[in-house]
């Protein structure tokens, strides 16, 4: 996810601040320390489960799924490995470290499991006395332009958790995400959509996600309501069918709580256990309390999904409420920055920008009849200027480092300004030798014919970093008189910004903008950015990866608020909306009654209803 894998490999102080407090209430003089079964906190065991806001992480980490680059770096791996772990725990945080996906975390780090699937996947802790802690249960997965949303179930993420509970003695899951988020700014990873994890339980907008925030729900009340014989009793596990299994945790003095999994995807099951039948639904697990009672089975939802909708609150569908500037193109002669080869994009614009001006002059022979530029480029996009005129764009994909751009262009007879714009959408977020990765045009040419190639990989260029609008900072309000304005709109003009006021409606409801009639580009409202659009990069559905950009409430003012669009593509800015985001009511299934918890259970049901900027659950 996203910058995503920096953020989460160095959040080191978030260390057990969410999980803590949701236990025992206070961070502060809390000893934390482990055993084999659980963390172990003011010297009594738990099951905690909590969720991440966007990237904070509930215990202190070093490092983050760094096993799955170690080989790159062949004998020098293990040993930052060692060095890594010594490190953070010289630094004496008074917390256990982990290591996420690092099988061979050194005492006393702890070695955890990142994934969607856990209970399946996970080779276990590398020590009996370490506990089995997830610290990544992906509840989606992050969305990238030109891609649609990964979509994971209710009974999916419950069924898995359960899993991990009873199959790996699992006592602490931290769902990621639990709470969606929103790459403000130029904050997102490389094609990673501005919109982060609004599939989580608790969508970008801070709506609950039904029936998915209702069915966990539901599971930590079972699981939390038998926690003493989760973390104290003595665990058995034995087959009860062909693809069936039972697990069984169960103290001395009684308290009893068992786990029944059906493996079977697609057919029902009858077992018998202790005495009685329970029926399984194919791919579930029932949770017994007492052993003799089904409290709760993942495959079971009681909580009716809802819908998320929008209402149109204010348009910008006439010409009298825009204004416009298209952006400069520069010449090889407009440039300071001079070299004679094609430089590196992030190197060179130090993340600045998200773009860079590649220009050079050229008079070409005579013969030159067809002329065609071809250019590649190892950025995420690309526009074409032959002489100021606009011949064309390009672009990559997420999983397709590479990509060309090649058109026809017509040339004068005497010297042609050709200006070539890259752009990146988000920096490389992951993987060996960061420091060696590249971006930018890589190599360009004009073909005359076959026989007739101009090659300008080596050739004295001129380069300028950022577009106008931006080094004046025309999004916000006092600057806006550093450029020459028009009124009115020009529909599907590239590198054009523009700019209206508008006001917003009473309530608490969240606001967006609804871009759909755009291209490619980036938004600011008041002069923050609330980051990148591309609504021109389609997913293969034929839909537009995302079209909401969430304005929060506290970036705008009841009335007069400034927006400003940079649109690269070319879009119709007269059909862009602003919407309230709203979710319809929730009812509990009347046909299907929720699994009953005991409430004489010597156990108490734990209160999990969620309070606004609370994402513990233990």
């Amino acid at each position: 996810m996203e910058r995503e894998m920096r953020r989460r490999r160095w959040l080191l102080w978030l260390t057990m601040a969410m999980a803590v407090a949701g236990s025992s209430g206070a961070v502060r003089g809390a000893e934390v320390t482990y055993d084999g079964r659980s963390l172990i906190i003011d010297r009594q065991r738990k099951i905690l489960f909590s969720g991440s806001i966007h990237y904070p992480r509930s215990t202190p980490q070093i490092e983050n799924e760094y096993q799955n680059i170690e080989a790159a770096f062949q004998e020098q791996g293990p040993s930052y490995v060692q060095w890594a772990a010594s490190m953070a725990v010289g630094l004496n945080t008074g917390v256990p470290w982990v290591m996420c996906k690092q099988t061979d975390a050194p005492d006393p780090v702890i070695n955890t499991c990142n994934g969607m699937r856990c209970g399946e996947t996970f080779t276990g802790p590398n020590s009996p006395n370490k506990p089995a802690l997830w610290t990544e249960d992906w509840t989606s997965f992050y969305e990238v332009y030109g891609k649609g949303p990964y979509i994971r179930s209710a009974e999916d993420i419950a069924f898995h958790a359960a899993l991990f509970i009873a199959k790996m003695n699992g006592s602490y899951i931290n769902y990621y995400m639990y709470h969606g988020g929103t790459n403000f700014g130029r904050t997102g990873s490389g094609y990673v959509i501005t919109s982060y994890y609004d599939q989580a339980p608790i969508d970008e907008y801070g709506l609950k996600r039904q029936p998915k925030w209702g069915h966990l729900r539901e599971l930590h009340a079972a699981v939390k309501n038998y926690s003493a014989p989760l973390l104290q009793g003595a665990k058995a596990n034995f087959s009860i069918g062909p693809l069936q299994q039972a697990y069984v945790f169960e103290e001395e003095t009684g308290g009893c709580v068992s786990f029944l999994v059906n493996n079977d995807p697609t057919n029902n099951a009858t077992v018998q256990f202790r005495n009685i039948s329970v029926e399984l639904p194919p791919k579930s697990i029932s949770i017994l309390g007492d052993c003799n009672n089904v409290i709760f089975n993942t495959a079971t939802v009681n909580v009716e999904g809802n819908t998320r909708t929008t209402t149109v609150s204010w348009k910008f569908d006439s010409d009298d409420k825009w204004e416009e500037f298209e952006d400069v193109i520069p010449h090889f002669s407009d440039t300071t920055l001079i070299s004679g080869t094609l430089l590196e994009q992030m190197n060179t614009t130090k993340d600045i920008s998200d773009y860079l001006w590649y220009t050079f002059r050229f008079q070409p022979n005579s013969s030159c009849n067809t002329p065609v530029l071809h250019v590649e480029s190892h950025a995420h996009a690309a526009h074409a200027f032959v002489n100021d005129l606009h011949i064309g764009a390009a672009h990559g994909n997420h999983d397709v480092k590479v990509f060309t751009l090649e058109y026809p262009i017509p040339l004068q007879d005497d010297m042609n300004n050709i200006s070539i714009l890259s752009n990146m959408v988000g920096l490389p977020d992951s993987g060996a030798f960061m420091e060696s990765k590249v971006a930018g045009l890589t190599q360009v040419e004009i073909q005359c014919d076959q026989n007739e190639v101009y090659n300008f990989t080596e050739y004295l260029w001129g380069y300028q970093v950022g577009l106008l609008g931006e080094k004046l900072q025309i999004y916000e309000e006092q600057n806006l008189e550093q450029v020459d304005w028009s009124s009115g709109t020009s529909l599907n003009q590239p590198l054009t910004w523009y700019k209206s006021v508008f006001d917003i409606p009473e309530g608490s409801e969240p606001l967006a903008l609804n871009l759909s009639t755009m291209g490619k580009g980036e938004a600011w409202v008041n002069g923050q950015s609330i980051g990148r659009y591309w609504v021109s990069f389609l997913a293969p559905s034929g839909s537009p990866s995302q079209i909401l950009y969430h304005v929060p409430r506290s970036f705008v003012e009841p009335s007069g608020n400034l927006l400003v669009l940079l649109e690269e593509d070319g879009g119709d800015p007269l059909g862009v909306t602003l919407v309230t985001v709203s979710t319809d009511d929730i009812k509990e299934k009347s046909s299907t009654p929720s699994p009953s918890i005991d409430t004489n259970s010597k156990y108490s049901l734990p209160d999990t209803r969620m309070r606004r900027g609370d994402l513990k659950f233990s």
